[in-house]
């Protein structure tokens, strides 16, 4: 499953200034449309990344009609994090869970680290989740940023 953001663009002056309704705290800009759209993918993995460190919950994407979608692999660390809250595991939990050290642990929860694939499919599972993977036909727009395009099922 993609995450995908709405976001709110409004012109301010000469630029786009970009804002999303499920994070109050993402605002960038662009001098053009495609510039501001490109940013705010940037702009949406920042504000996931800050709220992970805070320990806050990651909103599940509302509904508009142009959307930022998070990278592949940040939106898994996005689901391994909320599955954790969900389910009241703790980093030291899955560490034992998973025979990690904590900073493995601390290393498939940060945004900015390249986690392989097994590694975030092993912590998934040792929440009870699965990863799935699958593909699906995209609009011809670019891929991290689309119009009238929802959350991938």
């Amino acid at each position: 499953m993609m995450l995908s953001y709405p976001l709110i663009l409004e012109e301010d002056g000469d630029t786009l200034l970009v804002t999303s309704p499920d994070f109050p705290e993402l605002t960038t800009f662009g001098e053009d449309r495609e510039e501001a759209l490109a940013r705010a993918v940037d702009a949406l993995e920042e504000a996931v990344a800050a709220r992970m460190h805070s320990r806050l919950d990651i909103p599940s994407p509302s509904t508009g009609s142009v959307y930022a979608t998070l990278p592949t692999l940040t939106a898994v660390k996005v689901m391994l994090y909320q599955g954790m809250r969900d389910r009241g595991v703790g980093k030291a939990e899955l560490a034992r869970r998973l025979g990690w050290h904590l900073p493995q642990v601390d290393r498939v929860l940060n945004v900015q680290h390249s986690s392989r694939l097994e590694q975030m499919d092993s912590a998934l599972g040792a929440i009870g989740l699965r990863l799935d993977v699958t593909t699906h036909e995209v609009p011809s727009a670019t891929p991290a940023v689309a119009e009238d395009t929802p959350l991938y099922p």
